[in-house]
């Protein structure tokens, strides 16, 4: 069975999407719905923007929703048999798969970008990259730190990301450094995504998501908050609204796509991320990934 995947946040490149947008009429109609809807033009900033300017939130989720499902929707062949995203990708894939309509998916991604930055101005917070250490030790460890730290991402084996308010993190980072992790270095992110920091978040865009209309998707969508695919409208919604203060469970997502079939793996979008995690979590999976047709 063949899998489409859609990255998050991080991904970006300046001049994304710009070869869709030159080569693809339908694409570049896309584009242009987007400048309208967004009330600014995003193309202007993924196809000539700096590294600053698409580390904007309110650029930065956008400009990766639209890459990946504009070029979904231009693929000839795009016929998924599952599919999934990694956080922001999520929306992503929904889109894809058809349980969302473009133009509403992009408004729910604007709304989350910006609701996410709100949260992040809040409260001085962080991430950060564990690697090389047992995911059970991992969770021991940061519930022993006073302060809000948690697992957010659930990458692969040995790489776990870990996120929080500041001090904690940074004590969460000693203590496991201590107890054997090859690694534990904070991450340039403006906060602490996946975390219980992001709740406001996840109440401002609680409104929002329930009052958009989900149609029954044409594959499975296999859900960040507890790996499981899903097909019911009102599941869906109900996990995208927990997926801001829940974990991402990427590695347990692959695990149970391979169980259900999965042989070849698509990623659809910039950067190639995902089919690195993919090939860790299951070598027996052919991944592929596309940028542009």
């Amino acid at each position: 069975m063949k899998a489409y995947v859609f990255p998050g946040q991080g991904a970006q490149f300046s001049g994304m999407g710009k070869d869709l947008y030159d080569n693809v009429p339908k694409a570049a109609a896309m584009f242009e719905q987007a400048n309208q809807i967004l009330g600014f033009c995003i193309t202007d900033l993924m196809f000539a923007g700096s590294d600053a300017d698409l580390k904007q939130t309110k650029v930065t989720q956008p400009a990766i929703f639209l890459h990946s499902v504009i070029l979904a929707c231009s693929l000839p062949d795009f016929r998924p048999q599952m599919v999934a995203g990694h956080s922001l990708g999520e929306f992503s894939a929904l889109v894809a798969a058809g349980a969302m309509n473009f133009e509403d998916g992009l408004r729910l991604v604007a709304a989350r970008a910006m609701a996410m930055q709100k949260a992040c101005e809040r409260e001085p917070s962080t991430m950060a990259a564990v690697l090389g250490m047992d995911d059970n030790k991992v969770e021991e460890i940061c519930a022993s730190v006073n302060g809000v730290v948690v697992a957010a991402n659930y990458n692969c084996s040995g790489q776990l990301v870990i996120s929080g308010a500041v001090k904690a993190v940074e004590e969460a980072c000693e203590k496991l450094k201590a107890a054997g992790a090859k690694r534990a270095l904070l991450l340039p992110v403006s906060g602490a995504f996946h975390s219980p920091l992001m709740e406001p978040a996840r109440v401002e865009l609680e409104a929002a998501i329930q009052a958009t209309i989900l149609n029954t998707p044409i594959c499975p969508v296999y859900q960040n908050v507890d790996a499981k695919p899903y097909t019911d409208p009102e599941s869906i919604k109900k996990n995208l609204i927990a997926q801001l203060t829940a974990p991402v469970c990427w590695k347990q997502t692959v695990q149970n796509m391979v169980a259900d079939g999965l042989t070849t793996c698509v990623e659809l979008g910039p950067g190639n991320v995902l089919q690195g995690l993919v090939k860790k979590i299951a070598p027996e999976v052919t991944t592929e990934g596309k940028q542009a047709l």
